[in-house]
């Protein structure tokens, strides 16, 4: 029989403004604490040198981070020129220092030169993973692996400050950006070197930055016995696909699409697209769907009936 996991059935996204010094694990561990959530899991790995949001799916939720996951991002990151180190960030040691000759109108260049789609090399330092082990358990065993070029894209990349030898940029890119391949590779082509030495996502998707809140606000919270309010602080589980066509389904087609069984809609459009979200006719959320090869609403990811 499998073990009951402890805690509180709790549905909803929380946009935790995470701090620097921790890893996301330990932060996603903190928080599932504080509101004693029976199930918790957090939406794309922040490093512990970097703070921000961080959207935390709890219970039902967590069924659709994927959608977050694959999500675009934005940035703000500041850059040291002239030292390469092992992580590419300051938590490395310093593998070679350079001397730094570039103007701004160089430095300038070089970042615009990143504007569009291009091919990144993952960081080994990356949480993606390699015969079921993350990158960045290999790299502290001092083990490399040959990682293969991703497309990416930078929509939007702007040099807002540079003093001779540190750089700050904003940035907004797809999923599957390392930012600091980024800082690493402007140091590269302007022939110095560079490593990241503060980092800070500042949105994901379409959640926005005024949105977050610390662990200190929720502690502080929960320090007062203001449990409701902790509460009133999620999102519901569906904001995680905000932007993807919906469909409504009557009493009895929302059952069977429960139950796992796929339903007739009379919507065309919707072939066309390979995530729907559903509700039913009181717009309660259901879960996900793609129309399958008979035309017919076929559930992907659906909500465990707690009624």
């Amino acid at each position: 029989m499998a073990r009951k996991r402890k805690g509180r059935s709790l549905d909803g996204i929380l946009l935790l403004d995470k701090p620097t010094g921790e890893s996301s694990n330990r932060v996603l561990q903190q928080v599932r604490r504080l509101y004693n959530a029976a199930k918790a899991g957090h939406t794309g790995s922040l490093d512990p040198l970097a703070s921000g949001m961080l959207p935390i799916c709890f219970g039902e939720a967590t069924k659709f981070s994927q959608y977050l996951l694959n999500s675009d991002k934005s940035y703000r990151v500041t850059g040291k020129l002239g030292e390469t180190t092992t992580t590419a960030d300051a938590e490395g040691e310093v593998r070679e220092r350079r001397e730094v000759n570039v103007s701004e109108s160089q430095l300038l260049d070089v970042v615009k030169s990143f504007l569009g789609e291009s091919m990144q090399v993952p960081s080994m330092f990356s949480a993606l993973k390699h015969n079921g082990q993350p990158l960045y358990k290999l790299a502290r065993q001092g083990i490399e692996v040959e990682r293969k070029a991703r497309a990416i894209h930078i929509y939007r990349i702007e040099l807002e400050s540079y003093n001779g030898n540190e750089f700050s940029l904003f940035v907004e890119c797809s999923k599957g950006t390392y930012i600091r391949n980024l800082v690493e590779d402007i140091g590269e082509i302007l022939g110095c070197g560079a490593h990241v030495i503060a980092l800070r996502r500042e949105w994901v998707a379409h959640f926005k930055t005024d949105n977050m809140i610390s662990i200190a606000d929720i502690q502080s919270l929960r320090d007062d016995d203001k449990f409701a309010e902790m509460d009133e602080l999620l999102l519901p589980s569906d904001e995680a696909l905000s932007g993807y066509p919906s469909v409504e389904l009557d009493h009895d087609s929302a059952f069977y699409f429960l139950q796992g069984q796929s339903v007739t809609v009379t919507d065309s459009e919707l072939e066309h697209h390979p995530v729907i979200r559903v509700y039913d006719e009181h717009h309660r959320f259901l879960g996900v769907a793609a129309i399958d090869d008979e035309l017919q609403l076929a559930p992907k990811r659906v909500i465990a009936n707690r009624d």
